[in-house]
């Protein structure tokens, strides 16, 4: 049993989010789930016009927030770009007020061996994951400091693995694997360095594979054996409404439901009264 269980749950009314990755998926999930507290959701993405292979734009996931009860900040950003991460929380700010709440999703994908992953591939792994996850981080602790202040219950939740130096975790896919641990290593890290300033700093991650827009494109992949994003989102909205003071956790999404009293996870399931899901990576 996790120590979440233990923690008076706060609402997110009012609590401004600052979501990557959240024009779709498990972001836009979180989002809409926040969304229903009345919450400010700012949305950093990079999809600005309509693909029919990929659904969802900035635009359309404010719209489904602002249907779903909050209030939204579409902006378009790369965060692997500085500048464009440093004027998108100074944005935040401006409309908002400050950020509470930061959520690294955005994530880039490549379950391929060293051959098969070029450099520009591994730079862009690792550069949306680690990199972005490090550099949204730092672009938004002067805002969560201000928030731990003002006793707003400021916290980081990443989504990211535990970490497990296991050589099977890695030899399919050591790119993949290292972008990934990277933000894991961000979340381990940053905990600690955080704890001082009253920040909570957590990953959570799914033991089942999550029926996404990403998983759709990996060959092999059957969706009617995974689960909906809103699993994600609604442990994320049970760790996000618990105290900061649980930190430098590593988060299993049924895990975390089942210690808020959720054990039927049908209602989740792609295909109703499946029982055989495709499992995630890096849950042993």
């Amino acid at each position: 049993m996790s120590d979440l269980n233990q923690a008076n749950p706060v609402s997110l009314q009012g609590k401004t989010l600052f979501i990557t990755g959240a024009s779709r998926g498990i972001g836009l999930a979180i989002a809409k789930r926040a969304a229903l507290d009345g919450a400010n959701i700012v949305i950093v993405a990079k999809t600005t016009e309509a693909n029919p292979k990929l659904p969802g734009t900035i635009y359309s996931a404010a719209a489904e927030v602002e249907a779903a009860g909050g209030r939204a900040l579409a902006l378009s950003v790369d965060i692997r770009d500085e500048e464009a991460v440093m004027a998108a929380v100074a944005k935040a700010v401006e409309v908002f007020g400050g950020i509470d709440i930061l959520v690294n999703n955005a994530s880039a994908i490549s379950l391929t061996n060293t051959e098969a992953t070029p450099m520009k591939r591994f730079d862009l792994m690792n550069g949306v994951n680690a990199r972005g996850t490090y550099l949204c981080t730092l672009a938004c602790l002067p805002e969560l400091k201000k928030s731990a202040q003002a006793g707003r219950n400021p916290q980081v939740l990443t989504m990211s693995p535990p970490l497990s130096m296991q050589t099977h975790w890695f030899a399919p896919h050591t790119a993949y694997t290292m972008a990934k641990y990277g933000m894991s290593m961000c979340t381990l890290g940053h905990a600690g360095e955080f704890k001082k300033y009253g920040i909570g700093v957590n990953s959570l991650w799914p033991r089942t594979a999550i029926a996404t827009a990403a998983m759709q494109m990996i060959p092999g992949v059957d969706l009617a054996l995974c689960r909906k994003p809103e699993i994600m989102a609604d442990a994320a909205y049970c760790v996000l409404t618990s105290s900061n003071a649980n930190t430098g956790n590593f988060y299993i999404d049924d895990a975390v439901l089942a210690d808020h009293g959720v054990t039927d996870l049908d209602c989740y399931a792609v295909t109703p009264g499946n029982t055989n899901f495709l499992p995630d990576f890096f849950v042993d």
